[in-house]
């Protein structure tokens, strides 16, 4: 899908809190060697390299969009590459840190998907992982109620993303299955605090809307959007509101 790194962006201080929260929680023990899943402009993947100065890091996306914002990070312990999650099904490679950041949610079938990133990790490897609870989630709820709804039902031919994140329970046992200690599993509320519904459009325009649109053409994008930011008005009543966005934080230790 076209991510558009500057709409991204808009929300940098609100999307990089859970990337710090989670980078609190990894070891600099024996850590050499780490991979950054869906590092997008590479951005945090510097940041972890400079945080964890002995490692060299991978970072892999599948946006060359958001890639093409990486040049500046390269260094000699930090390199990127363009490739989807999925063709690490076939990778024996073995990681010290399998790392994601707000990426693994656009990935689908984690009941495969988890088992085989745990399998990575090499003896004492951390797995470190963090997930926006898109079905919990109040923007997301409105968007996918409207995506279900004539006309849009039709011009999107019956499309709708169904979020493939599992529950907390589900991930708990796939960490205690791979053999995984010191976990620290928790869902952690991040508040949004809006002005005004346009912020909150704004601020899911650069992430869960990107597929709808694309499906749209441009007279029907434009009637779609000016429902949701109604409906979104419409939910949220007062303003300024907050915004509850619920992620999920996976971290464990082999």
């Amino acid at each position: 899908m076209p991510w558009n790194p500057e709409v991204y962006n808009q929300f940098k201080n609100i999307r990089y809190q859970p990337f710090f929260d989670l980078m609190q929680l990894i070891s600099a023990d024996g850590l050499k060697k780490a991979i950054d899943i869906g590092c997008g402009t590479g951005e945090q993947t510097y940041i972890l390299s400079e945080k964890f100065v002995d490692a060299e890091f991978l970072g892999i996306d599948s946006s060359a969009e958001m890639l093409s914002q990486s040049i500046s990070f390269h260094n000699d312990r930090l390199s990127f590459q363009q490739k989807k999650v999925e063709e690490l099904y076939d990778s024996e490679e073995k990681w010290d840190l399998v790392f994601s950041n707000a990426a693994l949610q656009w990935s689908d079938d984690h009941e495969k998907l988890f088992p085989k990133l745990l399998s990575l990790l090499s003896e004492n490897g951390q797995f470190a992982v963090q997930m926006p609870l898109q079905s919990e989630n109040i923007l997301n709820q409105i968007l996918f109620q409207l995506a279900a709804e004539e006309p849009y039902e039709t011009q999107l031919q019956q499309w709708n993303r169904v979020s493939p994140v599992l529950s907390l329970d589900d991930y708990a046992k796939m960490m205690f299955k791979a053999g995984l200690k010191d976990l620290n599993i928790s869902i952690k509320v991040y508040p949004i605090i809006a002005d005004d519904a346009e912020k909150l459009f704004q601020f899911i325009s650069g992430s869960a809307l990107i597929p709808y649109l694309e499906k749209l053409d441009e007279v029907n994008k434009e009637k779609f959007i000016g429902e949701y930011k109604k409906r979104i008005a419409e939910k949220f009543k007062k303003f300024p509101a907050i915004y509850s966005f619920k992620r999920m934080l996976l971290y464990g230790r082999k």
